[in-house]
């Protein structure tokens, strides 16, 4: 018996890094998972057999999140595949290029903003009926960025600082309802966007971290199965900070 059994969810950005890791872990533990992609769907159809071969149903669906009809859409599709959504993971997220405030090409602010603050707010939006009905669970992924605010990535954290802010506001809105919504907050993980960092700064970003390594994919993907599961029953309007003890 799984945790999941029985559940079906939708993860945005779930083909690659974080989003393929919550999604094998949910399946795993016996979900039925929408695979969202923008670009890559051969890395969302390699996480579709991934899931398939445990004995779940799974189905890739194109959807770039800035974009409120393709989200509408992606979600339309999640539904009418499993008959109905129990959990919204909005998960999709694009990193800045380091630029300081002065230096900000607008353009370049709402390619970020579009993706991971927007792109999360229309996810949330067109999930949460459907994950009423279901009494189910919206969870979203921010970063420890939002906490850090490094220098020369105003869009990204700025952006995951929403996000966390949606989380408190939409968990407020829907308790009633008997949804719950929670947010991990990950810190430097082996993700495509990890593997950037750590090229560009170093190994020596690694460590700086207290626990001694970066993260993997499956450390977010396993908190994520604990924060949309029964075990965190009583557990809404929080952010979990997964970052091997970076931001304390």
């Amino acid at each position: 018996m799984g945790k999941l059994d029985g559940k079906t969810a939708l993860v945005t950005g779930g083909g690659r890094g974080i989003g393929r890791g919550i999604a094998v872990e949910l399946a795993r533990e016996g979900a039925d998972v929408a695979v969202n992609y923008r670009r890559d769907a051969a890395a969302a159809e390699e996480t579709v057999r991934d899931i398939q071969a445990m004995g779940r149903r799974a189905v890739a669906v194109q959807a770039d999140v800035s974009d409120w009809p393709q989200v509408e859409a992606m979600v339309a599709k999640a539904v009418e595949t499993f008959g109905g959504l129990d959990i919204a993971v909005a998960n999709s997220g694009v990193a800045s290029r380091y630029q300081t405030i002065a230096e900000l090409d607008p353009k370049e602010w709402r390619r970020v903003t579009g993706t991971d603050f927007d792109g999360a707010f229309y996810t949330a939006k067109a999930a949460i009926p459907h994950v009423i009905a279901r009494k189910g669970s919206v969870l979203f992924i921010s970063s420890v960025g939002a906490d850090m605010a490094a220098a020369g990535g105003a869009p990204y954290h700025a952006s995951k600082a929403g996000v966390n802010v949606l989380t408190r506001v939409l968990a407020k809105e829907v308790a009633s309802e008997g949804v719950r919504v929670n947010c991990i907050a990950p810190g430097l993980v082996r993700s495509d966007m990890g593997k950037k960092l750590i090229g560009f700064f170093g190994e020596g970003l690694v460590q700086t971290i207290p626990l001694g390594r970066a993260g993997e994919p499956d450390d977010i993907g396993k908190a994520a199965v604990f924060l949309v599961s029964d075990d965190a029953s009583w557990i809404t309007g929080k952010i979990l900070r997964i970052d091997g003890g970076a931001c304390m």
